[in-house]
């Protein structure tokens, strides 16, 4: 317990001792009594005689009765501060005398010393106080609360000092330290060797302190919180010790060094490393388990003897015996008083007794005192001065040393549980259970009645607290909520015997003493500790302070008590969303909370605010195990997933709420309906308090109580049922069956076997209310609590018929069944049945007509009778087929008859003995056909309709009688005749073994044809309780999961295999379906029967299972199979057994280290590994998966594995991966053991600037050793090439570099003077390029023609040897014609330069040369076309709007424009839908593509370097708003922003904010100016998109029609019809097509997004072909081309249309216009898509050979299309063709050019 109230200050009052009195150093090194007379003679006696014992009795006696007649006490010793000492006052400690007056003290002390000396000055009886604790001190202490990083101990006189982490033991910071340096490189073995405080000691455990400081920790207030440091240390807490101090029977403390077998390595903190403590497991005390010790604990021991050199010193930390002082276990000798240490039992001869204490002398010399609590008086309250009257011998503990006493003097203990060394209990009246007092009364507990039982004046009271053996203390600071001076015994409130009400504030092991309290505010104060509060509680609070971060407010701390504070998350501040928080919550504001978790450790207590989590009644869950299924209560959403959210409770109480359980309703995204933070009520569903899961429902559970899971769990698909229709949509109808109140499912499509629009017709005339009676169950889902019904009659008849396939094993081969549609696919058709059982029809299983129709001429949810065409049992899948089978249906027929007509009597029996059914009994012999051959069974017939089935296990009786062990019945043929013998029978549904009573209407026997059964007399069934372990058997596989075999011993015991356990070879376990196929035979052994679970694990190796290897059993050098279960980037977890897993690091993985790659395993992999190294105490198991150790030693070995540092040599050149990149440099991992060190400079031999960017963890580097140092485990490795490679060439130095010298190098830094170059493979040398060397071009800019990092080549223009400089050039005169042969070159490819010619070559269309000639043969007449001749720069592309990127003339240009619109604006969706609502043509509708730049002109570009542009996106918010706030600030900034308006609707809309969306869009119309049109129309469509997604038909028909009125009217309708489009409303799009055709009609693109429409969605190329006519009667005539050419593009691009069409009215355009060359390339384009040859071929010739009529620029276009279309389609041929057809163009243009020279 912490101190109640401190006033002085420790170090003023050291300070001031220091100065009064020189203190003797204590502990001391070397005692002077050594060089005296022996300070303890022999046997321990005092060197006093008898009659100086007598004088002293005297004295004592006289200076009693004097004290009592005078009533006078002796004054304060000077030492003694007026104020209050309130950790344990010196009033508790002892009287303090007052010292007489110096001139009559001096008499008194020389006549004390002619008295020979032994007359002294009384020994002062004080206790340990704040004051006298300084640091230096040894005191005893008792842990009372272990913490994460620090332990509490409880000190004598209320004193609590901690313990760091640091100051514990050498051997446990030598561990931490190696933790922090490996804290990246941490898996899963690292857990183990975490330090947990918890497992080193325990609470109650005596320990030796030294005071290392004691301070005033800042606080804010008045005082601040005085803190004792303590050290544990041996070396600290044990210091003042020499070797010969270490005597029997004293108290040492020590840490473990090591674990051994059969005992502990001590630690005694001498530094002596050959002086050593050894304590043997025996003495560890009862109930401790030396496994579970772990180094670098420290323990309080006895030294219990020495070895015979002295060395080594025995020790034990049996409380026991360290407790039975009866037997001798205290100190009775010793060489010098530094053995009397805190923690040693002495033999105390007393001098003098008080009433406040007990003064005397240990072995004559050495004062010890005993103040009030530690001499028994307070606890017990009896008379010292009877109990322990001066001359009498007592047993005492050593509890504390006083360093600054002039003296020298120890503190003692007399209480009982110290001195026998065990924890403070209560005195009861049972023998046997003596509670702790902390048990009977807990702190913070309230006492009614506590009764004074002694007073001491200033300081404070003892009070009977009604615990027997344990008083109470109350300081006078705690007595009272005002100051009270004084305090008697006789008279006042607080007189002897009164009773007050006081309150348990703490508790004080060492002393075993209640800190109690009896102020009224603290007895009325909530709480006083975190611990009391308990989660779920409802606390009052104030608010004390906001947690305020960029975003706003995110959490406020309330104050609930003095001392204890709340966290309340910002998610839990109100249950909606605060836009001002801070409004609400100000400083000081009461507040009422509800606790939802403390951490106790962390100090840290998290509240809600919520209204619906405070005012809640409901059960509060703080724990799963008091949880079940159907228990509602509220909950909060901490995160939404797309399967659904995660629900936090109270404390770590969570649970998973499915989408499917959010609602009654379908729920696509949980996000448009939750929010992170809302409370939800919800119902668990199902709870496992082992795992800690929990599923639950937001579903109303009335509405699916218990009656109704009755009536849903006692439905089976196929019965009929009786419905009250409840609800119609377009697609099902909801119906409530009778009685039971279910809800079910009626699909449209369900209602009759014949077409959709009969079903449709069904359904009009059903109403809400009405009773459907022939309905059937279809199916069920029993996780939705789904029904599916069914009204086919041709389906409720098979089911009545009893044939309706309900199960997999009801599908039998050959047979006709009967389903529907469940889906249709490209391959095939997916027919449904019965409780959702689902078989595949294939196309080429269909009848030959229907597999040309479109989806097979079928629809869902069709009926249909395929027929089963067979059956996969193993992946239990099953084909169907429409087409007949030849032979088959009279083998139905007659399988019918025989079902049909199946009685008791035998047809053909195949023994041709049996008569009837009945004769097949129990153990019966008989034969049996085989029909047919599976992987486990052989099915045979008895007779006609009886069918038998024999076991794969029931077969074979060894080995030796399978042939082949993967497939053992291959042997076996069928309609062989085999002896069989009677087991019982098979249940073919549920696939087990039935005793043979129960047969059934077509019974299935099961057979046994092993010899061994055919001539025994007894028939003996195998059970699973007659199996034993270690039994061998011959097994079967019967099924093969991923990480083990299931087998059969017989057809009723099954049993599994673990992966590992399979087969002694590793190689086979990596594919077990593959090497151990269904039906193969092992021979195994049985490991563990499980009965009462029906479980039988089983081994096939031939070494016995895996399950048993323990560390214990493991040895190094193993080779073991093991399991992968985890593969990270740095290693392979592997696991040997059920409890042994491992890593396998990645230098263990690989004999070379460039082939080890973890990521090349892969999960439940088997693998062979070896064992490396085993640390027993660690449980640590270090694994190899090296080739040569797991297979032979003689593969080859590139990187030998490294043992430890001892195998490494200067000068070895060795690899390994990097483990960490520090600041100093990097650790490369060598071996699993062996960690190297690189320092920076022996990374590399040239300069570094960022060296970390070279390195990252796991890398593979190869080094040199420079230095070993087996001692301090180091390695040291270099880098460097020159110390590997013995070629090296080191790299260029200034001195190297010559005038005139060309170079390659880097740009290190960018001047306005000029740029710095670094030169490569240099050792960092740079040299400056002025700005005026930089370009033959005056004014040269360095900032734009090079930036950092750029690659250059510089000449060396001067040398300044004496000041190290260089002076580079870098025009490109100074290289030569070299270099401008090279620059020319690298300008004649640059794309920017290139022509259309080069564009061509570039796509590999034409050579070189034959661009040269065609440029020359069209070129020749380009600069006689005169200004009438067709452009081409008149071509337009008129299929912009319709998708058609190739219907126009593809010419490359001069450069590369982006394309602009007009309305910049980003749509942004939610809700599935474009908010900009836009069409391909009206975004389009002034879009037209130009060509600026005429294809005959080849103008070179100049080069131009692209110029530094800043990138100020990094100005932008990256997350953009996030809260209303957010947006309401940039609203204020941008209030004409429309994209920033549409934003906001979205965020609402997230939100589920319907309303507010709306509301936001109003005030977006009212804002934004009348000026920005374009921004207003960008928030009319954006309503629209609102209003058609989550909006009614009235209301989108109300904000059309005020857009209409505020906006273009044709654009609204326009935007309208797209919206309509995108969201699938195709129906209403074509309405407003026409309406918009009837109002604008005037407008091209409307007609030709119209008939797009038609031909293209509504698959209507009729009504789209009657559009043109209607278009051109109402457009003027100059259109008419465009629109004709559009509807044509139509025909020819629709999936829908007709090409034939679209050439027919090109065709038509092309005679009235031939020179309309646009049409030609347009139509080209088409053809082409059409890749029909020779109708391209033909329409080539058709424009290039109209003669004189071509110009030169438009054949050269044609020509060269047509060149480029051979190359890619035609061969070299058709390309000679097209050439000489241009030779002929030219030559009939009256030019001769050679083409193929040109």
């Amino acid at each position: 317990m912490a101190p109640i109230k401190r006033k002085n200050d420790a170090a003023a009052e050291g300070a001031r001792l220091a100065k009064k009195h020189k203190p003797s150093t204590y502990p001391q090194k070397l005692s002077i009594l050594r060089e005296e007379e022996p300070a303890f003679p022999r046997g321990g006696a005092s060197i006093l005689t008898p009659l100086e014992h007598k004088r002293i009795q005297i004295q004592a006696k006289q200076d009693v009765l004097f004290e009592q007649s005078t009533g006078k006490k002796a004054a304060r010793n000077e030492f003694e501060d007026e104020e209050n000492d309130e950790d344990m006052p010196d009033q508790l400690s002892g009287p303090t005398e007052k010292s007489k007056s110096k001139s009559k003290s001096k008499p008194r002390d020389n006549k004390g010393k002619k008295n020979g000396g032994v007359e002294k000055a009384a020994l002062r009886i004080e206790g340990l106080s704040y004051k006298r604790l300084v640091p230096g001190s040894l005191v005893l202490g008792q842990i009372s609360q272990i913490n994460r990083y620090d332990v509490a101990l409880n000190l004598p006189n209320n004193l609590t000092g901690y313990v760091s982490l640091t100051s514990i033991s050498d051997k446990l910071t030598k561990r931490i330290e190696a933790l922090a340096a490996d804290e990246e490189n941490a898996d899963e073995q690292d857990a183990d060797t975490k330090v947990d405080l918890k497992s080193l000691f325990s609470v109650g455990q005596y320990l030796r302190a030294y005071v290392i400081s004691t301070q005033k920790e800042a606080a804010t207030g008045a005082k601040g919180k005085r803190h004792i440091e303590l050290s544990i240390n041996p070396r600290e807490a044990n210091s003042g010790l020499n070797k010969a101090d270490y005597v029997t029977n004293s108290m040492v403390q020590a840490s473990v060094l090591s674990v051994e077998d059969h005992g502990l390595i001590m630690d005694l903190g001498t530094g002596d490393v050959g002086f050593r403590g050894f304590m043997s497991s025996k003495e560890l005390g009862p109930n401790i388990d030396i496994s579970s010790i772990e180094e670098g604990s420290v323990y309080l021991c006895l030294i219990t003897g020495k070895s015979s050199t002295g060395s080594i010193i025995k020790l034990s930390a049996d409380p026991h015996k360290i407790g039975n002082i009866k037997k001798g276990n205290f100190l009775t000798s010793a060489p010098t008083v530094d053995s009397f240490l805190p923690g040693t039992a002495v033999d105390v001869l007393v001098s003098e007794t008080a009433p406040s204490g007990i003064a005397g002398k240990v072995m004559g010399l050495l004062n010890v005192t005993a103040d009030l609590i530690h001499s028994g008086a307070a606890a017990s309250g009896k008379d010292l001065e009877k109990k322990y009257p001066p001359g009498s011998k007592i047993k005492g503990r050593i509890i504390c040393t006083f360093p600054t006493a002039e003296e020298k003097k120890l503190g003692i203990s007399l209480q009982d549980h110290i001195v026998y060394w065990r924890p403070k209990t209560t005195t009861t009246a049972s023998v046997t259970e003596k509670p702790l007092p902390t048990e009977m009364l807990p702190i913070s507990s309230t006492v009614d009645e506590a009764k004074v039982v002694k007073v001491e004046q200033g300081t404070g009271l003892l009070v009977d607290v009604g615990v027997k053996g344990v008083r109470g203390f109350v300081h006078i600071s705690r007595i009272s909520d005002g100051k009270i001076e004084t305090l008697a015994e006789s008279t006042g409130a607080y007189k002897l015997g009164s009773v007050h009400k006081a309150r348990i504030i703490g508790y004080n092991s060492l002393d075993g003493l209640f800190i109690v309290s009896m102020e009224p505010k603290v007895i009325s104060q909530a709480f006083l500790r975190m611990e009391d509060i308990k989660v779920g509680q409802v606390v009052k609070g104030t608010v004390e302070k906001m947690l305020v971060n960029e975003t706003g407010v995110n959490g406020v701390i309330v104050r609930i008590a003095e001392g204890i504070t709340g966290l309340v998350p910002e998610v839990h501040l109100a249950d909606i969303r605060l836009q001002h928080p801070e409004k609400k919550f100000k400083e000081g504001s009461s507040v009422t909370a509800r606790v939802l978790s403390t951490m106790p450790e962390k100090r840290q207590i998290r509240l809600t605010l919520k209204k619906t989590l405070v005012n809640s009644d409901a059960k509060i869950w703080t724990s799963y195990e008091d949880l079940k299924p159907g228990l509602q209560a509220p909950g909060t959403l901490v995160n939404i997933l797309p399967s659904g959210a995660v629900v936090q409770f109270y404390g770590s109480v969570r649970g998973f709420l499915p989408v499917s359980e959010m609602s009654e309703s379908f729920i696509q995204d949980p996000k448009q309906h939750f929010r992170t933070g809302q409370v939800v009520n919800v119902h668990i569903v199902t709870v496992d308090s082992s795992d800690e899961r929990m599923i639950v429902s937001c579903k109303d559970p009335s509405a699916f109580g218990a009656a109704q899971q009755e009536a849903f769990k006692s439905l089976k698909p196929g019965e009929t049922a009786v419905g009250n229709v409840t609800e119609k949509t377009s697609e099902e109808i909801i119906v409530t069956l009778e009685p039971a109140g279910l809800k079910a499912i009626l699909p449209i499509e369900h209602l009759a076997d014949g077409s959709a629009q009969k079903c449709h017709s069904l359904a009009k005339r059903i109403r809400v209310g009405q009773i459907l009676k022939e309905l059937m169950i279809l199916s069920k889902q029993e996780a939705k609590h789904l029904i599916r019904l069914t009204s086919k009659p041709s389906l409720i008849k098979v089911s009545k018929e009893d044939k309706l396939m309900k199960a997999f094993e009801d599908v039998v081969e050959g047979s006709e069944v009967r389903g529907f549609v469940q889906n249709i696919t490209p391959t095939g058709v997916f027919v449904q049945f019965a409780s959702d059982l689902t078989g595949l029809l294939l196309k080429q299983h269909l009848p030959d007509e229907a597999a040309l129709l479109p989806n097979f001429g079928m629809r869902r949810n069709q009926s249909i009778s395929p027929r089963i065409l067979s059956v996969d049992h193993r992946q239990r899948r099953f084909l169907l087929t429409m087409k007949a089978l030849p032979g088959l249906e009279q083998s139905e027929s007659k399988k019918a008859a025989a079902a049909n007509s199946f009685d008791m009597n035998l047809s053909n029996p195949v023994d041709e003995v049996s008569t009837s059914v009945e004769d097949f009994t129990l153990g019966k012999l008989t034969k049996a056909k085989i029909v047919s051959i599976k992987e486990t069974q052989i099915n045979v017939q008895l007779a006609d309709a009886v069918q038998g089935r024999i076991d794969v296990s029931e077969v074979f009786d060894s080995c030796e009688e399978i042939n082949d062990r993967k497939s053992p019945l291959k042997k076996f043929h069928t309609k062989q005749i085999l002896p069989v013998r009677i087991l019982g029978m098979h249940d073919s549904r549920n696939h087990r073994f039935l005793p043979i009573t129960h047969r059934g209407k077509a019974p299935v026997f099961e057979l046994t044809a092993k010899s061994s059964n055919q001539s025994s007399t007894n028939l003996d069934i195998l059970t699973i309780d007659k199996v034993e372990a270690g039994s061998s058997w011959l097994v079967f596989v019967n099924n093969v999961a991923d990480d083990c075999l299931w087998v059969n011993l017989s057809p009723n015991v099954r049993g599994r295999i673990r992966a590992i356990d399979v087969s002694d070879d590793v190689s086979q376990l990596n594919d077990l379906s593959k090497n151990f196929p269904i039906g193969s035979v092992l021979r195994a052994k049985v490991l563990k029967v499980d009965v009462e679970n029906n479980r039988l694990d089983l081994s096939a190796r031939s070494d016995g299972s895996s399950a048993s290897l323990t560390l214990k059993n493991l040895s190094k050098s193993m080779v073991l199979p093991g399991r992968i279960t985890k593969v990270t980037e740095r290693q392979v977890m592997v696991q040997l057994s059920e409890s042994l897993s491992a890593p396998v690091h990645l230098v263990d993985l690989a004999d070379d280290y460039s082939k080890a790659d973890p990521t090349a395993y892969e999960k439940n992999q088997t693998v062979r590994v070896w064992i490396k190294a085993i640390d027993v105490p660690n449980k640590k198991i270090t694994l190899s998966a090296r080739p040569s150790k797991v297979l032979s030693s003689s593969l080859p070995v590139k990187d030998p594995d490294i043992g430890s540092i001892s195998q490494l040599k200067v000068n070895d050149i060795r690899r390994g991966f990097v483990k960490n990149v520090a600041d100093n440099g990097i650790f490369v991992s060598l071996a699993s053991n062996v960690t190297a060190f690189i320092r920076i400079s022996d990374l590399s031999d040239a300069f570094l600037k960022d060296w970390k960017s070279d390195f990252e963890i796991d890398q593979l580097v190869e080094g040199k050793i420079i230095a070993v140092d087996s001692l301090l485990n180091h390695v040291q490795m270099s880098l460097k090439k020159s110390q590997l490679d013995k070629d090296y060439k080191p790299p260029l130095a200034f001195s190297d570099m010559k005038l005139g010298q060309v170079i390659t190098g880097k740009v290190r830094k960018v001047e306005d003077f000029g740029v710095f170059v670094v030169v490569d493979d240099s050792a960092n040398v740079s040299g400056l390029c002025h700005r005026t060397k930089m370009s033959d071009r005056p004014g040269a800019n360095p900032n734009k023609l090079y930036e950092e990092g750029d690659t250059v080549q510089a000449k060396v223009l001067n040398i300044n040897k004496e000041k190290k400089q260089i002076s580079f050039g870098l025009k490109a005169s100074y290289f030569g014609k070299q270099f401008r042969d090279k620059d020319a070159a690298m300008n004649a490819s640059s794309p920017e330069d290139s022509d259309i010619g080069d564009a061509s070559d570039s796509n590999g269309f034409m050579g070189e040369a034959d661009r040269k000639g065609l440029g020359a043969l069209l070129g020749a007449h380009e600069d006689q076309s005169s200004d009438d001749e067709f452009n081409m720069d008149d071509v337009q592309d008129i299929d912009d709007n319709l998708g058609m990127d190739d219907g126009g003339v593809d010419l490359p240009q001069e450069e590369s424009r982006a394309p602009s619109t007009a309305n910049g604006l980003q749509g942004l969706s939610t809700g599935g839908f474009d908010w900009t609502g836009g069409m391909s043509a009206a975004d389009n509708r002034d879009a037209q593509s130009e060509t600026d730049a005429e294809p005959s002109q080849f103008k070179k570009k100049k080069r131009r370097k692209a110029e530094i542009k800043i990138d100020k996106t990094g100005d932008l918010d990256a997350n953009g708003p996030q809260s209303i706030a957010d947006f309401e600030r940039l609203l204020l900034g941008q209030p004409n922003s429309s994209v920033l308006w549409l934003s906001y609707m979205a965020f609402q809309l997230q939100l589920s904010e319907v309303n507010k969306a709306r509301e936001i869009a109003e005030r977006a119309l009212k804002t934004i100016n009348i000026r920005e049109e374009t921004e207003k129309m960008n928030i009319w469509i954006g309503l629209l998109n609102l209003e058609n997604t989550y909006g009614t038909d009235e209301s989108l028909a109300d904000i059309f029609k005020r857009a209409c009125q505020y906006n273009d009217s044709q654009e609204i309708h326009e935007r309208l019809i797209s919206i309509y489009i995108q969201s699938g409303h195709d129906s209403k799009a074509d309405d407003l097509f026409q309406t918009t055709i009837k109002k604008h009609g005037k407008s091209p693109d409307l007609y030709i997004n119209y008939a797009n429409f038609l031909m293209t969605t509504l698959a209507a190329p009729d009504r789209a072909r009657a559009l043109l006519p209607r278009a051109m009667q109402s457009l003027p005539s100059h259109t008419h081309l465009a629109l004709t050419s559009k509807f044509a593009q139509v025909e020819f691009t629709s999936s829908n249309g007709d090409p034939e069409r679209g050439r027919t009215l090109f065709e038509t355009l092309l005679a009235q216009w031939p020179k309309r060359l646009d049409l030609w390339n347009v139509l080209l384009d088409l053809e082409i898509k059409q890749r029909d040859k020779e109708v391209i071929r033909r329409l080539f010739e058709r424009v290039t050979g109209s003669g004189p009529s071509l110009k030169a620029r438009p054949a050269k276009f044609f020509f060269k299309k047509w060149l480029e279309y051979e190359g890619k389609e035609g061969d070299s041929k058709s390309q000679e063709r097209v050439k000489a057809l241009a030779a002929d163009y030219v030559r009939a243009q009256g030019k001769q050019v050679d083409v193929e020279q040109t």
